[in-house]
């Protein structure tokens, strides 16, 4: 079967490729009756050496990407993976002579075809008395062992055409570029790797790959490579390609050795997502820079593709400061990428990150009394993409929403009722339903005996509410000796703590969480990804109602809380009630809360109502129609259960009254 290609014809697609480009680029001009792309400023380059190259089509951007001041003057594409015709390199080559140019040279990548078409255009026009060079770019690492036809030429074609761009725009003449760029050509390697193969418009993938398999030093026009190894890590494989390139043993190495200053170009060959190309960059920096070469530039990106081949190749030549600056000089191609003109090693790649806001002085850091937490529980969220924020368990801590931690501190008091079944698994059910991560995705529950954590096997794992009492100064002689005062009794029913403090009393969020956990050692410990959504949401939500609170802690105060999170989560999330999503029940919540404004207002009968109503409202929105959130991209007719956020606001509005309930409020 052949493959899906977004053509107007198998035939024509080279020709419409090419067009496009220009089209879109006014500083490139067709000529006419060839598939040839010029500089529009042609006639501005009298006197100037011109350069052209080109090849086959599907190497996009190359070459026709790199065409403009400051690189090539114009380049010559064939049909896919096919040489271009002799008629068109010869025309190319007339074209520029006639604009004044000092002499032409042909840069041309190491293939049979495109050698001779390449070669026998210079002759007809030497015969024309156009002086015409040509250099044969050659940088492929792959083979052990000279072949008779020489190492192909790959990506790092693409920085000869640099050099040669800026030597010509510096006004050096033909056979001085000849020379110095055959030269600079011989210091550099270029090798690839691929997890499947790509195919011709109108034609089937050109080889095959079993699932475990990857292609080691394969080309760019879809055809095998040396050999194939097992699929493994990005570092691996990255390691794997580094030691084949510069092994001393292989004849096509690359002499990098402790102390060389290289350019790197990690290339995508046509189908590999940003994401791994990032790893596949990181993995190299790391590797080189390991061994002790210096990495003066790093081009990341696409550079010449073999059309949708999911892989990668790198580059690096051996560079000094003059041909640095030939690599730094200004160009206008289109597809030459913004390179910073300083060196990767040795630069500092992280910034610290910002302290945190000093502390609110309190009556406990005052030297008075504290509340009593023998009596109360100290509740920590654990969720993440699933449902809410993914705090973790560090040397017997629990870390969770980013702030200032103190003994007192209002927030919300959230516990699963002792003997209560957990909702998770059916949210989990009803999150995947709309496209979101399952609720058990990565959690660490408390740690135990050993920091280990008790559930803390691969894959899914069910979540719950961490809870414990709150140690003070009586029962944890720990606190006592870091000066605490003593305790007294709550001065209000609801209040509680949200997450805990780290070491230095502050709690940890996001990288900062995940790199203390690395420092403290914890076992397992890595960064977990966040979905948008409820955990946003969940922050926006806290962080606006703790503003009323401030003032105090009264039944308005709280019902003044619920009303400024609710804004905020209407503010940012752009949901309103209908909408089918956490808001509804959470929203039906706030509009019976209002009584607690009221004088007289019951805590628990108050709250026992606006629970029941919650759960109503997250029932409700089994049959609304999706406007907003995840679930709106979903078919209506999918959606046959509640909203999962709705039903999860409902259980935490359950969980504290139950707690409240079995408490002596």
């Amino acid at each position: 079967m052949t493959s899906k290609k977004l053509v107007n014809s198998v035939a024509g697609c080279a020709d419409d490729a090419l067009a496009g480009l220009v089209a879109c680029n006014p500083s490139l001009q067709l000529l006419q009756g060839h598939r040839v792309a010029l500089r529009s400023d042609l006639d501005s380059l009298k006197g100037q050496v011109a350069l052209l190259s080109g090849g086959g089509s599907g190497h996009e951007p190359a070459h026709a990407g790199f065409v403009g001041k400051g690189m090539l003057t114009g380049v010559i594409a064939g049909a896919v993976f096919t040489s271009p015709a002799v008629g068109s390199i010869l025309a190319a080559i007339r074209a520029v002579a006639q604009a004044g140019t000092a002499g032409t040279l042909l840069i041309v990548k190491n293939y049979t075809g495109d050698r001779l078409n390449f070669g026998l255009a210079l002759e007809q026009a030497r015969a024309e008395g156009i002086p015409v060079e040509m250099v044969v770019i050659g940088d492929d690492s792959a083979f052990t062992t000279l072949r008779k036809t020489g190492r192909r030429g790959l990506c790092g074609t693409v920085l000869i055409h640099k050099v040669a761009g800026a030597l010509a725009e510096a006004g050096v003449g033909l056979e001085e570029i000849t020379r110095r760029v055959s030269l600079v050509a011989k210091a550099m390697g270029t090798l690839g790797v691929s997890l499947s193969s790509c195919s011709v418009p109108g034609s089937k993938p050109t080889f095959e790959l079993s699932a475990d398999e990857i292609e080691l030093g394969l080309g760019i026009h879809g055809e095998a490579g040396v050999r194939r190894i097992k699929m493994a890590t990005a570092d691996e494989i990255v390691t794997l390609m580094l030691d084949h390139m510069t092994d001393s043993s292989n004849a096509s190495h690359v002499p990098a050795l402790l102390g060389s200053s290289v350019v790197l170009v990690v290339n995508n060959l046509g189908g590999l997502s940003f994401l791994e190309l990032g790893i596949i960059a990181d993995a190299a920096v790391r590797c080189l820079e390991g061994r002790g070469v210096k990495i003066a530039r790093a081009l990341v990106g696409t550079f010449m593709s073999a059309l949708e081949m999911p892989g990668v190749s790198l580059t690096f030549m051996l560079v000094d400061e003059p041909l640095l600056d030939l690599i730094d000089a200004e160009t206008t191609a289109a597809a030459w990428p913004n390179v910073a003109k300083v060196p990767v090693t040795g630069r500092k790649r992280s910034r610290a990150a910002p302290a945190e806001p000093p502390e609110v002085p309190d009556s406990a850091a005052a030297g008075g009394t504290r509340p009593c937490c023998e009596a109360r529980v100290r509740v920590v969220f654990l969720g993440g993409p699933g449902l809410w924020p993914e705090p973790r368990g560090v040397g017997g801590r629990a870390v969770g929403y980013a702030g200032p931690w103190h003994p007192h501190r209002s927030g919300l008091l959230v516990r699963r009722a002792r003997g209560a079944s957990s909702p998770l698994p059916s949210l989990s059910r009803l999150r995947l339903q709309v496209g979101g991560a399952c609720a058990g995705t990565g959690v660490h529950q408390p740690p135990g005996p050993g920091g280990t954590s008790e559930r803390s096997g691969p894959g899914c794992r069910r979540r719950g509410l961490w809870h414990h009492p709150q140690p003070c100064s009586q029962s944890n002689p720990g606190v006592a000796e870091r000066g605490s005062p003593p305790c007294q009794p709550c001065p209000a029913p609801l209040q509680a703590v949200l997450p805990a403090p780290g070491e230095d009393g502050r709690l940890i969020w996001g990288g900062e969480r995940h790199r203390a956990g690395r420092e403290r050692g914890h076992p397992g410990w890595a960064p977990r990804a966040h979905s948008s959504g409820p955990p946003q949401l969940y922050g926006l939500f806290l962080t606006a109602a703790a503003q009323p609170l401030k003032a105090g802690t009264d039944l308005p105060a709280w019902s003044a809380a619920m009303d400024a999170g609710l804004e905020a989560m209407q503010k940012y999330g752009k949901a309103a009630p209908g909408d089918r999503t956490m808001l509804d029940a959470l929203w039906a919540a706030g509009q019976e809360l209002k009584a607690w404004k009221n004088p007289g207002a019951d805590l628990l009968q108050v709250l026992s109502k606006a629970v029941k109503i919650a759960e109503a409202a997250a029932e409700a929105t089994r049959s609304m129609e999706a406007r907003a959130g995840r679930a709106s991209y979903i078919s209506s007719a999918r959606l046959d259960q509640p909203d999962p956020g709705a039903v999860a606001v409902a259980a935490i509005l359950r969980a504290i009254l139950k707690v409240l309930q079995s408490s002596d409020v």
